[in-house]
């Protein structure tokens, strides 16, 4: 059984930073084109950023060079590393995995495995 548990959210200040993790189970997520998606309150899913098995990254334009996206030293761990926060990178945030063709690794639609999300607040 698959399973993706995200952890790391919280309530912080604008500018400030937060790192969250997504810990897999029951795939070898280096597989696995590991994925973040975040929603906010009445809108769409939307990408923020995605790691791919060769390890080459994509973001967001919203978040490039703020947010970075990487595989953890611990086995089956990504990161999402999100530096000078601003309010409207309020969401619930959801790490998911699948094996998307390039020009749709933007589409949660591609994504098998989904995490339950973590909530991340940031107060202006």
């Amino acid at each position: 059984q698959v399973q993706l548990v995200e952890s790391g959210g919280g309530l912080v200040q604008a500018g400030a930073s937060l790192r969250l993790s997504c810990a897999a189970s029951g795939i070898t997520s280096n597989d696995y084109t590991m994925a973040w998606f975040r929603q906010a309150p009445g809108k769409e899913r939307e990408f923020v950023a995605a790691i791919r098995y060769n390890s080459h990254t994509y973001y967001a334009d919203s978040v490039k060079g703020r947010f970075t996206v990487s595989r953890g030293n611990v086995r089956n761990t990504v990161y999402l590393q999100m530096n000078t926060l601003k309010p409207e990178d309020t969401a619930i945030y959801y790490c998911a995995a699948g094996r998307p063709i390039l020009s749709a690794i933007r589409d949660p639609p591609m994504y098998g495995y989904w995490g339950q999300g973590t909530q991340v607040t940031v107060s202006s």
